[in-house]
């Protein structure tokens, strides 16, 4: 049995990683950055080379990128709520300087759903 668990990379994994804890409710739990490891590259030496967090419940994994980051549109989160008092805030919360996809509204298979685009550039869809 596996689990999944999303890592994402990042032009500033720790701004980044708050946002979600602020947005979703959660914590930081850990963050190593390349001046740990057994021989650093002071070029890196402050960029995150591992970030846990927990938010919404769920685990996230962040690093820094240590090149150009390019987006894709071939993923999205897909964060799921009980209830629509939940995923609103936490949709409205990611959207905050970011771009709405698809407003949260109700939709013809039951429940209501949402996308959007963070203004870090990660894809999100929120069910409810």
């Amino acid at each position: 049995m596996a689990t999944i668990k999303p890592f994402l990379f990042s032009e500033d994994s720790r701004a980044q990683a708050q946002f979600y804890v602020e947005a979703l409710g959660g914590e930081i739990n850990s963050v190593m950055t390349h001046a740990q490891a057994p021989e650093p590259n002071d070029a890196f030496k402050d960029k995150v080379m591992h970030l846990c967090l927990t938010a919404a419940g769920i685990t996230l994994f962040m690093a820094d990128a240590l090149d150009t980051l390019t987006r894709g549109n071939g993923i999205s989160l897909n964060l799921e709520f009980e209830s629509g008092d939940e995923g609103r805030k936490a949709f409205d919360n990611l959207a905050a300087g970011g771009k709405v996809l698809h407003p949260l509204e109700p939709v013809f298979w039951g429940g209501m759903y949402g996308q959007l685009e963070d203004k870090f550039g990660v894809s999100w869809m929120i069910s409810c």
